[in-house]
């Protein structure tokens, strides 16, 4: 089945643990920051392009009508709405789902606390 789960949520909420529960192909923007040695090199200069990245990888999973796990934070509507298109348009079956740190969860990239607050004063719900 052709599904697309669009996984928002804070740092540390467990986005990407919950992808790799789905049994599917797991995207993430910050995959694009990882080096050829596995490690994580963020620059805030380059989030438009690890954006754009997850996008096209995205698109290309859905080519080849795989099952696949988007894990972005997403804090607003506006956000999600290239990947809602693609999948529309890809006849996929899209779950918008909000995870929540409820289990004590890491945010493993060290995303500040003034950062983190500034994202959760954003977050918007759609009911």
């Amino acid at each position: 089945m052709k599904e697309l789960f669009l996984l928002r949520g804070l740092p540390g909420s467990g986005k990407s643990t919950l992808a790799e529960s789905l049994n599917c192909y797991r995207l993430e923007a910050d995959m694009y920051h990882i080096n050829e040695k596995g490690e994580y090199n963020w620059k805030p200069e380059n989030v438009k392009d690890a954006h754009e990245w997850c996008r096209i990888r995205c698109e290309e999973f859905m080519q080849m009508e795989l099952k696949i796990a988007v894990a972005n934070t997403f804090t607003q509507e506006w956000e999600m709405e290239e990947y809602i298109e693609l999948g529309n348009r890809y006849k996929y079956k899209i779950y918008s789902l909000i995870v929540e740190n409820r289990h004590g969860g890491v945010n493993t990239h060290n995303v500040p606390d003034e950062v983190l607050t500034k994202m959760r004063n954003r977050f918007e719900i759609k009911l």
